[in-house]
């Protein structure tokens, strides 16, 4: 019973079903079948047989049996060579036409009949057959899901060979973080090494939405990864990119790769999630596809796209009440309601946008973009001491998540605590580089070289802030303010112009209840400037 424990705690979270000749090894079930007849099996032979079969691409040593069936204990040849001739028997194989268990004599054993694979739903259960060809349903529908595959070594790699694994292993250790998708256990996506492998069949294979692959090759001192990901419903390519370095800083490489994929797929995957699901009739989108529609909405920055989100969040949530991320998208439409005066009714968008980011709390108290929006409610009522627990909570659970440090920058700046908020923002942007909230995170280091007395560079970053794409109207005014500030009279002029162009009716009480800086030098160098181009 000790083996047969281990053994699903090792390896049954892959769940699949292996089909050799007229035999059927089911992972999940722990069975080995025969034309739909079960054949009995000890526990120790099934993970013997199992070991052998899933590892059928290469010879296994004794060693190594010893260690994954015996964990390790000290067993005698002739125990091993009895658990082998228990499995051959069960085959209806031996010792000398070993049709499907070869000895290598003197070194171990290897499974030698052709192996396919297939998932647990496709078991001969009458009741529950599905066809062959059918593509599996994902692990969780509210998810997307990723299989990240063992990368494929291009050359000799020597002593470096294990970095091929090494690397998806990390990667899939920090994707795991991330509360909003499916991440397939290693076990299972580690079984496709081949060169060939075909990413549709490991999607239906494995119920996986997406694949992550890489290659990596060594030259001379120098080592290259190239990151791949795709789609597993069409094949197409969605995102990639390489990495290069010297094999010597092989650490900081990993470190450098698990990092800048975890970025890009945070924004690479909605995207792509949103763009299929424009492509259905809006009244066919699912709980997920609504939600990514609403992110594109909601990532615009003006009032009817603001509301545009909403609707989609709040039909994400008609659809499936218990997606915690739709009501933390709801809980930051309606503090971008709230925070750039969107409603007439400003008590009730505060109150909601608390509301809902307790709610998605309630759902999933894990997800960092849930705690990033409870973080940010606080803001509505100028408690930001209260809000920096929860900003630094949702970066404790995903330290790759660019928008929390981001949020921690800000209200780290409006405490005027520049030089922190400045080191948070920059994390922030290394993080993600191509964030939808770019321009708020440039703005945000604008403001923090305001508060340090460092005008020149606040006016330069806050340029860059006004012209990224997304940029809302007060990041126009952050502009004038910075600019004013270095007499430079002429572009403040130009960017107070634009900015009651875009929202007439805005004054400086609006820039300070979103910017609430304290009274003090700061905030009365910023109201003169702002007084003196008719804010």
């Amino acid at each position: 019973m000790e083996v047969l424990g281990r053994f699903h705690g090792d390896v049954l979270d892959c769940a699949m079903l292996y089909r050799f000749g007229e035999f059927e090894l089911d992972a999940r079930k722990v069975e080995l079948r025969r034309a739909q007849s079960l054949v009995a099996l000890e526990p120790q032979v099934f993970a013997l047989l199992f070991l052998l079969v899933e590892n059928a691409e290469r010879m296994i040593s004794k060693d190594e049996i010893v260690e994954k069936v015996w964990d390790g204990r000290i067993v005698s040849d002739s125990a091993i060579a009895s658990r082998v001739k228990a499995a051959r028997r069960a085959l209806g194989d031996d010792g000398t036409n070993q049709r499907f268990i070869r000895t290598v004599h003197g070194k171990g054993f290897r499974f030698v009949a052709t192996v396919s694979m297939a998932p647990p739903a496709q078991a001969a259960e009458p009741a529950r057959v599905e066809p062959q060809d059918a593509p599996a349903q994902a692990s969780d529908p509210a998810k997307p899901s990723i299989a990240v595959l063992p990368f494929r070594p291009l050359g000799m790699l020597g002593s470096h060979v294990a970095i091929a694994d090494a690397i998806p292993h990390d990667l899939i250790a920090a994707l795991s973080r991330l509360r909003w998708l499916f991440v397939i256990a290693r076990g299972s996506s580690f079984r496709f090494r081949s060169p060939d492998r075909d990413v549709r069949h490991v999607g239906s294979t494995l119920n996986a939405r997406y694949c992550l692959s890489g290659v990596v090759e060594i030259f001379g001192g120098s080592i290259s990864v190239t990151v791949e990901l795709a789609d597993c419903r069409t094949g197409g390519v969605v995102w990639g990119d390489n990495f290069k370095g010297h094999v010597d800083d092989i650490h900081l490489i990993r470190s450098e790769i698990v990092t800048n994929v975890i970025s890009a797929l945070e924004i690479q995957i909605p995207l792509n999630e949103a763009q299929t699901a424009r492509l259905k009739a809006p009244e066919n989108l699912d709980a997920w596809g609504a939600f990514h529609v609403g992110l594109q909405h909601m990532y615009r920055f003006n009032r009817r796209d603001n509301a545009a989100a909403t609707a989609m969040f709040e039909k994400a949530i008609a659809k499936d009440p218990g997606f915690a991320r739709a009501h933390a998208g709801l809980s930051f439409t309606h503090f971008q309601d709230a925070f750039l005066r969107y409603s007439d009714d400003q008590d009730a968008e505060v109150d909601k946008a608390r509301r809902f980011a307790e709610r998605s709390l309630e759902l999933d108290p894990l997800d960092p973009f849930a705690n990033f929006t409870m973080g940010r409610a606080f803001w509505l009522n100028g408690d930001l001491e209260s809000s920096l627990a929860w900003l630094e909570r949702a970066t404790s659970i995903n330290p790759n998540f660019a928008q929390g440090f981001y949020a921690r920058g800000w209200a780290d700046t409006i405490c005027e605590k520049s030089a922190i908020g400045v080191d948070h923002v920059d994390l922030s942007i290394t993080l993600s580089p191509l964030d939808p909230l770019l321009f708020a995170m440039r703005a945000t280091k604008a403001l923090a070289c305001i508060v340090a007395g460092d005008h020149e560079k606040a006016a330069e970053l806050a340029d860059e802030a006004a012209r990224t794409p997304g940029a809302h109207v007060l990041i126009h005014l952050i502009a004038v303010v910075a600019h004013a500030l270095v007499d430079d009279g002429d572009k403040a002029a130009i960017w107070a112009a634009e900015a009651h162009r875009r929202r007439p009716d805005l004054a400086q009480n609006l820039y300070f209840r979103s910017f609430p800086f304290q009274d003090g030098e700061v905030r009365t160098r910023m109201s003169e400037a702002l007084t003196r181009h008719g804010f």
